[in-house]
């Protein structure tokens, strides 16, 4: 979502040193198994914290479609995340209906387009939650 595959090396090489604050805002990195092919996917994306917990938008700009590596999470809830050098297994899923408004506003507030994405289509755009294991 936010740049290429050189950067999510930098992440991890320099422990988020570059790359952790991007544009106003701050990425951690998403580790997922592919849903076909079993192979591990790393994507950045913004993040938040949230107690003990972090957040995450599938949002993929507003699109239609849920991003790759939502669907990956879907069937594979077993994760890796890091954000700055802090590298660890969790287990990822989506914000209940009742949790969803206030992990919005958070998200919202660290990045506000999201609020815009939800103009550009019909989809529920879902919240992630991150519970460290």
């Amino acid at each position: 979502m936010l740049y290429g595959r050189e950067h999510v090396e930098r992440y991890q090489a320099t422990d988020g040193a570059e790359g952790h604050d991007w544009q106003g805002t701050t990425a951690a990195l998403l580790t997922t198994t592919g849903r076909r092919t079993g192979t591990k996917h790393t994507t950045p994306l913004i993040y938040q914290k949230y107690g003990d917990d972090y957040l995450l938008v599938a949002s993929k700009g507003g699109a239609d479609a849920a991003p790759e590596w939502y669907l990956n999470l879907q069937a594979e809830p077993e994760v890796e995340f890091q954000v700055l050098g802090d590298k660890f297994r969790a287990r990822a899923r989506t914000a209940t209906p009742e949790e969803k408004p206030d992990m919005w506003r958070v998200m919202a507030a660290a990045w506000p387009d999201y609020d815009e994405y939800t103009k550009k289509t019909d989809r529920e755009i879902p919240v992630v939650v991150i519970e460290r294991v």
